[in-house]
C-alpha cells in the first residue's frame, strides 16, 4: 500500500508556540513511518508543523490510506487542543471527498472516538499505535467506520521498534527555526513510554500507567545516529519521566561515554528521583537541564493531587542539580480544586526560596478519564478543551477567575526569568493583588 502519514500539530495555530519557536519533528509519526516501511509499504509523509497544504500531497500521490498519527510524545498533543482537533477533521474531510480511507491515533481521538468517526475517519486506533496500525495496513478491508483497539498489540520490547524515519523530515526547516530564534539547534528523542505515578489530574490515554524503557545502549545509539546525521547542539528527551531507575541512568551514562555520543540534553523527571547518584550520572551523560513537576508549594494541595512528593524534596532536588551545574525548571499548577490564596502564597514563597532557573505555569486542566475530571465534571461548561496552549482558561469554578491566574503566571514569569525592569515586575504583582482583592 501507499500510505500518507501526517499529524495535526500546526505550529502557527498556537500563539504560545509561535512565541517560543521550539518546533520538534513528530517522533511518533516518524516511528510509524519506519515501521510501515519495514512491513513493505510505501510511505509519503506530510509534515503539518510549518505547512497546512496537505491537500496537494493527497492529490499528487493519491495514497491508498491517509493516517493522522499524532506525536504521542509531544505534550501539546496530550493537551487535546481544539486547533489540533479541527485540523485533523479537515484532513479527514479532504480524504473522504477523494474517496481515501483515513485512520487517526491521538490522545484526543482516544478520548473522543465517536467525534472523530463522525468527522470522517474510517478507523480510530485507541491506545498505543504501532501494532494496530501495522495490522490494519497489512490486512486492510473496507468496513464501516469503527474503533480499533487490542491491548495485546501493545509494544512490549521498545528496542524491537525501528528508529524514526529521519530521512522523511525537512530538517533544514527545523534547524532554521531554531537558529533564527535561539542561535542553536535542538532535536528530540525518546527513551521511554508512560509514567507509573498516579497524579490524579494527569491523563494517560495512550500509554496508561505502564512504564517501559529502551535499553540504555539503544538510546545512546540513537544519540550517536542523530549526531552523525544532523549534529544538533542540544537534545530534548520527550519522556514523561526520563531515567526512572537510577541503575538505568548510570548504565546510560556509561553507554554514552563508550560511544562518544555525549550531546547536551534537557529532560523531565520528578524531584524525588533527583538523588545525588542519579544527578551525577545525568551530568556524565550530558544533561544540562531538568524539568520537574513541583506543581505547588502547599503540601495540602500536593496531597490532594496525590502527587506523592513533599515540598522539601523540591528544594533538595534543586540543590542536587545546582551542585552539578544542571539547570532546574519547575512546572507549577494553580487553581486546583480547594486551593486558596494561602496555598498560592506558599507556592510563590517556595519559588522564591528554591530559585529555579525557569518555570512553566499552568492552571489545573481536567482531562477525561482522570479522577480530577470526575471530581470537577459537574462544573465544566460547554468548552471542555483549550483552543491552544496559551489559553490558560479555568474550565471549572476555581477560587479565582481566569484573568487572575493569567496575571499570576505573568508576574511569576517576569520575576523568575528576569530581564524586566523592577518597576514592571512590581506592576505585574500589583495587578495580581488588584484582581485578588476584587474577588474578596
Amino acid at each position: 500500500m501507499l500510505i500518507m502519514l501526517t499529524h495535526a500539530n500546526h505550529l502557527y495555530s498556537d500563539r504560545k508556540q509561535v512565541r517560543k519557536m521550539q518546533p520538534y519533528p513528530p517522533l511518533q509519526t516518524l516511528i510509524a513511518a519506519a515501521l510501515l516501511r519495514r512491513d513493505g509499504h510505501r510511505v509519503v509523509f506530510f509534515d503539518c508543523t510549518f505547512d497546512r497544504d496537505f491537500i496537494s500531497t493527497m492529490d499528487v500521490y493519491q495514497p491508498d490510506v491517509v493516517a493522522v498519527c499524532e506525536d504521542n510524545f509531544n505534550f501539546l498533543t496530550k493537551m487535546c487542543l481544539l486547533e489540533n482537533r479541527e485540523l485533523a477533521f479537515e484532513i479527514a474531510a479532504a480524504a473522504r471527498v477523494r474517496g481515501i480511507p483515513a485512520i487517526v491515533n491521538s490522545s484526543d481521538s482516544t478520548n473522543n472516538p465517536q467525534a472523530y468517526l463522525a468527522a470522517g475517519f474510517d478507523r480510530v486506533i485507541l491506545g498505543e499505535l504501532e501494532g494496530t496500525l501495522s495490522e490494519l495496513c497489512r490486512k486492510w478491508q473496507s468496513k464501516p467506520p469503527q474503533i480499533e483497539y487490542d491491548p495485546a498489540r501493545t509494544v512490549v520490547d521498545l528496542d524491537e521498534l525501528p528508529m524514526p524515519a529521519w530521512d522523511l523530515v525537512d530538517m533544514d526547516a527545523y534547524r532554521r527555526a531554531w537558529m533564527d530564534a535561539h542561535g542553536y539547534f535542538s532535536l528530540n528523542l525518546t527513551a521511554s513510554r508512560g509514567c507509573p505515578y498516579r497524579c490524579n489530574w494527569c491523563a494517560k490515554p495512550v500509554h496508561g500507567n505502564a512504564y517501559r524503557q529502551h535499553s540504555p545502549d539503544r538510546v545512546a545509539a540513537e544519540m550517536e545516529c542523530v549526531q552523525e546525521l544532523f549534529a544538533p547542539d542540544q537534545l530534548w528527551f520527550t519522556d514523561d519521566i526520563f531515567g526512572l531507575s537510577g541503575k538505568w541512568t548510570r548504565e546510560f551514562a556509561a553507554c554514552v561515554e563508550r560511544r562518544g555520543a555525549r550531546i547536551p540534553f534537557r529532560m523531565q523527571s520528578r524531584c524525588d528521583l533527583m538523588t545525588r547518584p542519579t544527578v551525577e550520572a545525568l551530568e556524565r551523560a550530558g544533561c544540562i537541564e531538568v524539568w520537574m513537576g513541583a506543581e505547588s508549594g502547599s503540601q495540602r494541595i500536593l496531597n490532594a493531587m496525590e502527587k506523592g512528593i513533599r515540598v522539601d524534596q523540591i528544594a533538595e532536588a534543586r540543590e542536587n542539580l545546582r551542585r552539578h551545574g544542571i539547570r532546574a525548571g519547575l512546572f507549577l499548577q494553580f487553581g486546583y480544586q480547594g486551593e486558596e490564596w494561602d496555598d498560592i502564597e506558599k507556592t510563590i514563597r517556595m519559588v522564591r526560596d528554591v530559585r529555579p532557573d525557569d518555570i512553566g505555569v499552568s492552571v489545573s486542566y481536567p482531562m477525561p478519564n482522570t479522577r480530577f475530571h470526575q471530581i470537577v465534571q459537574a462544573e465544566i461548561g460547554r468548552q471542555a478543551n483549550w483552543r491552544d496552549s496559551a489559553d490558560l482558561v479555568m474550565m471549572y469554578q476555581g477560587a479565582f477567575p481566569t484573568e487572575f491566574y493569567r496575571a499570576l503566571a505573568d508576574a511569576l514569569h517576569a520575576e523568575v526569568r528576569g530581564g524586566g525592569e523592577p518597576a514592571s515586575v512590581a506592576s505585574a504583582w500589583e495587578k495580581v493583588e488588584q484582581l485578588r482583592c476584587a474577588c474578596c
